[in-house]
C-alpha cells in the first residue's frame, strides 16, 4: 500500500500530545520557526502555553490535525495513534520507545499498527522531522537549521546523527530532515518517495542501517530518476545473512557488504562512506545537480595544492584532462610567461588582490567538457589574522561562475579552513563551496551521473534462509546443464577399474575427480591430464575416495571465471563474476551485480575485472567468447531465477573460457532440504 505522506510532511495544522518537556520543545520550536499553521497543544488539565491555548482531547480540535507529534508513554501511544486514525489525522510522529527494539514490545508494535491502520506514522522510537522550508517541525530537541526557500532532504534512522548534522556550518541548505525510527510501518523508502514530490528538494541523503522491502527502494530510485532528483546513502553495518553459506569461494567473495553495495548499484544510489562526504555529496549536487562526467580541473597559487589534488583524485574515477589550446592561449593571456601551464595548475601569486585577472584566469580554466572545475583557497583564521585580502578570490570566484556559466566548486584544503559565511555567499551566487579536499574529490566522484541499465528490472527477492544440503559435483552439472549451461562430457564410477572403463568411453585425456569432498583440489581429489585407462586406476587408488566423477579434460582456455550466486535475504541474490581457478584467492578479482541482470550489467561486471585483459587478448593471444561466457552466465542466472524458492547457492570454479565457448569443468549447488 503507498500511503500519502503529504499531510504528514507538509503540514497546516500540527498537534502536539502531552505535557513534558519534550512536548514543550516541540512548541518552542514551532514558534521559532515562524510555523504560519495552527498549533494544537493537547493535553488532559487544558490552559494555555503562553498565548497557546491547550485542548484537553483530540475530539476537541477545530479539525483532524494534518501532523502530531506524540509525546507519552508508549501504552498511551497507541490508544492516541487510535484516536488520530479514526478521526482522519494526516499522520503522527511516534516519540515513545519501547516497541520492537525490546524484548517484550512485539505485542506493542503489533497493536501500534493496527490502531494505524491506513494513517501513516514515523518510527517508533524516533524524534520525528523538520520541514525547514514551511517551519514545519515535529522536533522535541534542539537543531541548527534556518528556514530556507529549498535544499536537500536528509533522512536518518538515528536521530542523534540527524541533529549533528543539522549543526554542521557547512553552507548546505537542508529543507528536510526526517528520523524514521524504528520504521514499525512506513520505511525509509516511502518517506524518501514522498519527499521527491515536493519539488522544492534537490536531493536525498539516506543514512541507512538495512534497506527491508527491497520492492520500497526500487519504486523510490524509479521515481527520483523519473523526477530528476538524485539520490546518495551512507550505508552502514555489514549484512549478517550474506555469510550464512562459507563452504565456497562465492560466499567469501559476495559476503560481508557486497549484497548492500550491488543493491545500491542496481538503484543508481551513490554510496559514500563518511559524514562529511555525504554532507559535501549533497552540497555539489544541491548546487550543480549530478556531474556528467568525471572530467575535472584545479586551479590553485601554490604547486604543492595543485600536486595534493592529483594525487588525491588518484585511483578515483575522475581525470584532470590536459589543457585544451583554447584554454592554453587564454590562461597565457591571463598569467604571463613565468607559469607553466598545466591541469591541475599552479597560477603562482603574481596577479593575487588583481580581481580582474583573477576571474580571467579562473575563467580560463573552464572548459565545457569538464564537469567541475576547483578553485582552491584556504581562507585564514578570523579570530587571529585578517581575512580581508582574500576577498578577491570570492569575487573572482563568484565573477567565474557568472561569466562563463561553468561549474565551479572553491575548495578548502581542512574543512575548518571554509568560513560559513564565506560558504553562504559562495552558494547564493552559484559556486560550491567544499570543506576539505579529500572530501571535495570524493564527492565529484560520487555526483556522476549513473547510468544503472537494469532499474526497470525487478529484482529477484529470496526467501529466509533455510537448512541446505550440497548436490553432488555431477547431479549440480546435470541440472545446469539443464538450463544451457556446457559442461564436459562426464560418467561417474564406484570404482577404480569402473573410472578406467568410463575414462575409455570419453576418450584421452580425462580428469578424475573423487566425489565427497568439498574442496577437491585441497583434498588432492582432482589429476588432470590423464592419458590412460591405467593412469585413471592408479590415480582413483590413491584418492580413497568411494566414488569418482570422470570428465574430458578442456583444452584451450585463454582465461578462467568463477560464476557464483549466493542467496542474500537483505539484498537479493547477488551473482558474483571474478578470477577463477587458482586465480580466485590470490587475485581476489571479482565483481558484484543482483539477479537478474543485463548483458549491459554483465559487462560491466567484466570489463571492471583485472582478468578482462586475458578475456579481450593479452600480448598477442586469441580472446575469449564473450558470447559465451555471457550466454554460460545466464545460464546460471536462469536456473536461480526458477528455483528461488530453494536455492540457497551456486557456483562454478572455473569456467574455462576459450576463444570458442565456455565450458563449466566445476559446479556447485546448495540448495535447501
Amino acid at each position: 500500500m503507498t500511503r500519502d505522506l503529504s499531510r504528514l510532511l507538509r503540514p497546516r495544522s500540527i498537534a502536539v500530545v502531552g505535557g513534558g518537556a519534550w512536548c514543550r520543545a516541540v512548541l518552542n520550536q514551532l514558534t521559532k520557526a515562524g510555523f504560519a499553521g495552527d498549533i494544537w497543544p493537547v493535553h488532559p488539565k487544558g490552559g494555555a502555553i503562553g498565548n497557546v491555548s491547550v485542548y484537553s482531547s483530540l475530539t476537541d480540535l477545530p479539525s483532524p490535525p494534518d501532523a502530531t507529534f506524540i509525546g507519552i508513554n508508549r501504552t498511551a501511544t497507541i490508544d492516541t495513534v487510535q484516536d488520530l486514525s479514526n478521526m482522519g489525522a494526516g499522520g503522527a510522529v511516534c516519540f515513545a520507545s519501547g516497541f520492537a527494539e525490546v524484548e517484550d514490545g512485539a505485542d506493542l508494535n503489533a497493536a501500534l499498527l493496527a490502531a494505524a491502520g491506513e494513517m501513516p506514522i514515523l518510527g517508533p522510537n524516533c524524534y520525528g522531522m523538520i520541514n525547514a522550508i514551511d517551519g514545519a517541525l515535529l522536533w522535541p530537541d534542539q537543531h541548527g537549521l534556518a528556514r530556507v526557500e529549498g535544499g536537500v532532504a536528509i533522512l536518518t534512522q538515528s536521530s542523534n546523527i540527524a541533529i549533528n548534522l543539522t549543526m554542521n556550518r557547512r553552507g548546505l541548505p537542508i529543507a528536510y530532515v526526517v528520523t524514521c525510527g524504528n520504521q514499525a510501518q512506513t520505511t525509509q523508502a516511502e518517506i524518501a518517495a514522498g519527499l521527491l514530490d515536493d519539488p522544492r528538494v534537490t536531493a536525498i541523503g539516506l543514512h541507512i542501517e538495512g534497506f527491508g522491502d527491497i520492492a520500497l527502494w526500487q519504486t523510490l530510485a524509479r521515481k527520483a530518476r523519473d523526477k530528476g532528483v538524485p539520490l546518495i546513502a551512507l550505508k552502514v553495518g555489514r549484512s549478517a545473512e550474506a555469510q550464512s553459506a562459507t563452504i565456497s569461494h562465492t560466499a567469501s567473495l559476495a559476503g560481508g557488504d557486497a549484497g548492500a553495495q550491488a543493491l545500491l548499484d542496481r538503484l543508481g544510489i551513490a554510496r559514500v562512506n563518511d559524514l562529511p562526504t555525504f554532507l559535501e555529496t549533497l552540497k555539489l549536487l544541491h548546487a550543480v545537480g549530478p556531474l556528467p562526467s568525471g572530467k575535472i580541473a584545479s586551479i590553485s597559487c601554490s604547486g604543492g595544492e595543485a600536486s595534493l589534488a592529483a594525487d588525491t583524485a588518484h585511483g578515483r574515477a575522475l581525470e584532470f584532462p590536459p589543457l585544451k589550446p583554447g584554454q592554453n592561449d587564454a590562461l597565457f593571456a591571463a598569467l604571463g610567461p613565468k607559469v607553466a601551464l598545466a591541469n591541475p595548475l599552479d597560477y603562482h601569486t603574481y596577479i593575487w588582490r588583481d580581481t580582474p585577472a583573477m576571474t580571467a584566469a579562473f575563467s580560463a580554466m573552464i572548459d565545457p567538457d569538464l564537469a567541475l572545475t576547483f578553485l582552491i583557497v584556504d581562507f585564514p583564521r578570523a579570530d587571529r589574522c585578517d581575512p580581508a585580502d582574500w576577498e578577491c578570490t570570492i569575487q573572482a570566484a563568484l565573477g567565474t561562475r557568472a561569466d562563463t556559466g561553468g561549474n565551479v566548486a572553491m575548495v578548502a584544503t581542512l574543512p575548518e579552513l571554509m568560513p560559513e559565511e564565506v560558504a553562504e555567499r559562495l552558494i547564493a551566487g552559484g559556486v560550491v563551496p567544499m570543506n576539505g579536499l579529500t572530501e571535495a574529490i570524493a564527492a565529484a566522484e560520487a555526483a556522476k551521473v549513473r547510468v544503472v541499465p537494469d532499474l526497470d528490472i525487478d529484482l529477484v527477492v529470496p526467501p529466509a534462509p533455510r537448512d541446505s544440503a550440497t548436490l553432488t559435483e555431477a547431479r549440480a552439472k546435470a541440472e545446469l546443464a539443464g538450463f544451457g549451461l556446457p559442461t564436459p562430457q562426464r560418467a561417474r564410477a564406484t570404482s577404480a577399474e569402473a573410472a578406467a572403463g568410463e575414462a575409455e568411453k570419453i576418450g584421452f585425456p580425462v580428469v578424475l575427480k573423487g566425489e565427497g569432498f568439498a574442496h577437491k583440489s585441497e583434498a588432492g581429489a582432482v589429476v588432470v591430464g590423464l592419458g590412460s585407462g591405467d593412469a585413471v586406476k592408479a590415480a582413483a587408488e590413491k584418492m580413497g575416495a568411494n566414488s569418482f566423477l570422470v570428465e574430458e579434460m578442456v583444452t584451450g582456455g585463454v582465461a578462467e571465471l568463477l560464476i557464483g550466486v549466493v542467496k542474500d535475504p537483505a539484498h537479493g541474490f547477488v551473482l558474483t563474476v571474478g578470477a577463477g581457478g587458482i586465480l580466485t584467492e590470490i587475485m581476489a578479482d571479482s565483481a558484484s551485480c543482483l539477479i537478474p541482470a543485463s548483458d549491459e550489467t554483465l559487462n560491466q561486471c567484466l570489463n571492471s575485472m583485472k582478468v578482462v585483459k586475458l578475456l579481450d587478448g593479452f600480448r598477442g593471444k586469441p580472446a575469449a567468447d564473450r558470447a559465451a561466457i555471457l550466454n554460460a552466465i545466464h545460464a546460471i542466472q536462469d536456473y536461480v531465477i526458477a528455483n528461488a524458492g530453494s536455492v540457497e547457492e551456486v557456483e562454478v570454479n572455473p569456467l574455462i573460457c576459450t576463444p570458442d565457448t565456455a565450458i563449466a569443468v566445476d559446479a556447485l549447488i546448495r540448495r535447501a532440504k
